[in-house]
């Protein structure tokens, strides 16, 4: 009887009530649409972050990330192909590939620059670097035995194109100067500006021969599905022989995890202006309600209703209400973020990156609960004054009111 007689009461002030649900509504589906632009920025980020850079989980000699840095050859993987076959035995592995990090000088003929390099098996990180951008020339492929690809700052820093020709000077893991003349194949793009300004990339037996070994720094490992990417590392490292270690994706890159805690307090934030917004607009709307209907709440305590029974009726009535706003902001934002999505936002870079990309707004269900909850929550919260002061009106004075 309670919640059918709260029905009718909310049906019955239409002005009222839609009054409020509009204000239930907006920020329901604002809170929607905010949430899932950002979660699609945490999904874009962390995949262009995978597919130019550190792939899913990185497999290396121990302390290498704190201090190879500068000494790669001190931190070789001596067997790199025998590791990677134990990896790839994991379930959700799709693919390993190996990489030779090493630094030195490339020379056009006229001057030389600083670079860092990786040498690379070409074919496994074409598939693997979805999100690098080749701008001139083309990738590099396993018959590509003397070609380089180089960095779009690397290659403007020298005025190189694809054709020419340069040499890149380097220590062997001996101390010795070594040299090998390599042709531009390609100029990349990835989603670091830094790391363009500096990298060149060449096969992974070229490289090789130039530091004079036959391991390898890093073993890159691509998963089938990224949310399983701390379950098959806790497999790989059950897996991995001793002196080894790992570090995955995000443990990889400060930049993200940076990001990551920005917008969620910034998301955070915004979510409590919205639910302070439909507080305040619902309380206006709730008051001015419960108090033109004092007479019959009086009416009801006189016919022998309890103040309690007000008070749960008052709150019911806005559960409803905050119930049916709560639904509609939920279609409406979903509803919203597919047609959003359906033709997608132009975004610039981010900081320190090169390539601009399409948001869209992804429908997370956490989201969208959460923001239904809020929206509710406030509804009902917003009630409570009101539901508060009606009930303890002494009868008389309530009936009076109504007249």
């Amino acid at each position: 009887m309670l919640f059918k007689l709260a029905f009718r009461n909310v049906f019955r002030q239409k002005i009222r009530t839609a009054m409020t649900l509009v204000a239930i509504v907006f920020g329901v589906s604002s809170l929607i649409l905010s949430g899932g632009f950002v979660q699609d920025i945490f999904v874009q980020l962390g995949e262009a972050i995978i597919h130019s850079q550190t792939g899913h989980i990185q497999v290396f000699r121990q302390d290498f990330i704190e201090k190879g840095s500068r000494q790669p050859d001190r931190f070789i993987i001596d067997d790199p192909d025998a590791v990677a076959r134990g990896i790839l035995s994991q379930n959700g592995v799709t693919d390993v590939t190996a990489r030779l990090n090493f630094s030195g000088l490339l020379n056009n003929g006229k001057r030389d620059l600083a670079i860092i390099g990786e040498g690379i098996e070409p074919d496994k990180e074409a598939r693997l670097g979805t999100y690098v951008n080749i701008t001139a020339g083309r990738q590099l492929t396993d018959a590509d035995h003397t070609g380089i690809v180089v960095g779009q700052g690397v290659a403007h820093s020298l005025s190189l194109k694809p054709g020419d020709f340069v040499t890149l000077v380097m220590n062997t893991a001996d101390g010795a100067l070594n040299t090998l003349d390599f042709e531009i194949i390609g100029v990349f793009q990835s989603f670091s500006k830094d790391f363009d300004a500096r990298a060149v990339r060449i096969p992974l037996d070229a490289a090789r021969e130039l530091i004079g070994t036959a391991g390898a720094n890093l073993l890159v490992v691509s998963l089938e599905r990224t949310k399983d990417t701390d379950t098959v590392q806790a497999r790989i490292d059950e897996a991995l022989p001793p002196g080894t270690d790992s570090r995955n994706w995000h443990q990889l890159s400060d930049f993200y995890d940076k990001t990551l805690q920005l917008y969620d307090r910034q998301f955070g934030i915004l979510k409590l202006i919205i639910l302070i917004m439909v507080l305040l607009s619902v309380a206006n709307t709730v008051n001015m309600s419960a108090f033109e209907r004092l007479g019959e709440f009086g009416t009801l305590q006189a016919l022998g209703n309890t103040r309690r029974q007000v008070f749960r009726l008052i709150l019911v009535e806005n559960l409803v209400l905050g119930l049916i706003g709560a639904i509609l902001g939920a279609a409406i934002g979903i509803a919203l973020a597919l047609l959003i999505s359906a033709i997608g936002i132009p975004m610039p870079p981010p900081p320190n990156a090169n390539l601009g990309y399409t948001a869209f707004i992804r429908i997370d269900a956490t989201t969208v609960a959460v923001s239904c909850l809020i929206g509710l929550g406030a509804t009902v919260l917003a009630s409570v004054f009101p539901a508060t002061r009606i009930s303890a009106t002494p009868v008389v004075d309530a009936l009076r009111q109504g007249n």
